[in-house]
């Protein structure tokens, strides 16, 4: 479920894209990329410029981060940040919601919350490793000094990224776990 519009302006693909503006609606005008008109100026599904753009340089899909915070404005934000970055996204706000999304399809990467009510973070962790061992787990924290993150911390691979989290650590952090799967900016 996208929290956000998937729709998005010339100047905002061009962004995207690192392209001038120009050039964007001159590639949609001749049907090079996915598009679409509305007025005078052209918009683009978020989703298909990103498959569009890892496929032209690639040709893999796009790395799958999993998301799971239950502050609903955490997400939100890492959600942006990760897809701009060109990953497929997806959110659970709770611990309960991310096992059952892990099961149904493993991503390459969770930014997992550490404290949320019910299932914590450990919790989660506690859960996925008999299964998916080797899944690497960036744990996103206001609190990295607790008990909770001392039993994270037991349940390898994982990183950590101290909240407030700024786009350059999100970036670098999913660079150092994804490595040639994120794509270059």
């Amino acid at each position: 479920m996208p929290v956000d519009s998937d729709v998005i302006t010339a100047a905002e693909a061009a962004a995207y894209l690192g392209s001038h503006v120009e050039t964007v609606r001159r590639l949609a005008r001749r049907g090079q990329i996915p598009s679409f008109k509305v007025g005078t100026d052209w918009r683009f599904s978020r989703t298909a410029l990103r498959r569009w753009a890892h496929r032209q340089g690639s040709g893999a899909d796009p790395a799958d981060v999993l998301i799971v915070d239950d502050d609903a404005l955490m997400v939100s934000t890492l959600c942006r940040v990760v897809g701009w970055l060109g990953c497929h996204t997806r959110s659970a706000t709770s611990g309960e919601e991310a096992i059952e999304l892990i099961r149904a399809r493993t991503p390459d990467v969770i930014l997992l919350d550490l404290v949320m009510p019910g299932m914590t973070g450990p919790d989660v962790l506690e859960q996925i490793r008999p299964i998916f061992p080797d899944l690497p787990v960036v744990i996103v924290t206001g609190y990295p000094d607790s008990d909770l993150m001392h039993r994270a911390a037991q349940q390898p691979p994982v990183m950590l990224m101290v909240k407030p989290v700024d786009p350059e650590q999100v970036e670098g952090t999913l660079r150092a776990v994804l490595g040639d799967r994120l794509p270059k900016r």
